[in-house]
């Protein structure tokens, strides 16, 4: 049981990673999840893996179960889930803004040549045609 779990939690982990790195912003936030249940997955088994054990608070028994885990693992659940929430609201406000999905705003990753509509911080002021930037930029 435990090597079957050591397994998943190993898969879980490697795919949070890939998606962490790749290019677009709902990707990354699939990936920042797996990550965070792989991570809750190994906090509760770190509190032994065991069936029809009691609590630790139980007198009288040898073998039991630690509940501190259980506790922080669902504790953690709750705040990744709020957490989880608010990265999927300022992506989907980035998404909305600039129309893109892609962390550096790009169409195509493969794409060098960018077209400066898209990257708006990179235009230069000073070319006609193009507003200075507003605020209090130095």
């Amino acid at each position: 049981m435990e090597a079957l779990l050591a397994i998943v939690i190993g898969l879980q982990t490697a795919g949070g990673v890939y998606l962490i790195l790749r290019r677009r912003t709902f990707s990354v936030i699939i990936g920042t999840a797996l990550l965070t249940y792989s991570v809750n997955l190994f906090l509760f088994a770190s509190g032994r893996l065991a069936i029809d054990m009691p609590p630790i608070y139980t007198p009288g028994v040898e073998n039991y179960t630690d509940p501190l885990p259980q506790a922080l693992v669902l504790t953690a659940i709750v705040i990744s889930f709020g957490m989880t929430a608010v990265a999927v609201l300022i992506a989907l406000g980035a998404y909305l803004e600039s129309d893109i999905d892609h962390i550096d705003l790009r169409r195509d990753p493969n794409d060098l040549d960018l077209d400066p509509d898209e990257i708006p911080w990179e235009q230069d002021p000073r070319d006609p045609g193009l507003e200075a930037p507003k605020g209090d930029f130095g």
